[in-house]
């Protein structure tokens, strides 16, 4: 059966600490911060991409497994994918504000690409599409 308006609305990715999260996507990144509830022991905390549909929801690792989990959640594969229609100017503006590349930008048959790594451990790719 064919959904009739499905998209992915947010996913998790598990941080030490929200304030760490916070500070990484909308200070480094440039995200916007979409909610930042205080549920008690927790908070619902959640950011996007200036002008993106889909929500990341930063959650605060409690277990021992979750806190292992930190920056794997990928397998050590490049998991997310931040597009932009200007790669020059964000690959400039993400280095200006910290961001380490893990290699030079390279031009592939889908776009330009580098990958950087986050704080905490996972993989990105910053693209723009041919």
């Amino acid at each position: 059966m064919k959904g009739a308006n499905l998209h992915i609305q947010c996913f998790s990715i598990l941080v030490p600490d929200y304030d760490q999260g916070l500070s990484y996507f909308c200070g480094v990144l440039g995200f916007e911060r979409v909610a930042d509830i205080d549920q008690g022991r927790k908070r619902w905390v959640e950011v996007r991409a200036p002008g993106a549909q889909t929500s990341i929801v930063l959650a605060r690792a409690d277990t021992p497994e979750q806190v292992a989990a930190i920056g794997a959640q990928g397998g050590g594969r490049v998991w997310l994918f931040l597009h932009t229609d200007d790669f020059a100017a964000d690959h400039a503006r993400l280095t200006a504000n910290g961001v380490t590349f893990e290699e030079a930008p390279r031009t592939e048959p889908y776009g330009t690409v580098a990958v950087f790594r986050d704080p905490f451990g996972n993989r990105w790719d910053l693209i723009q599409r041919t």
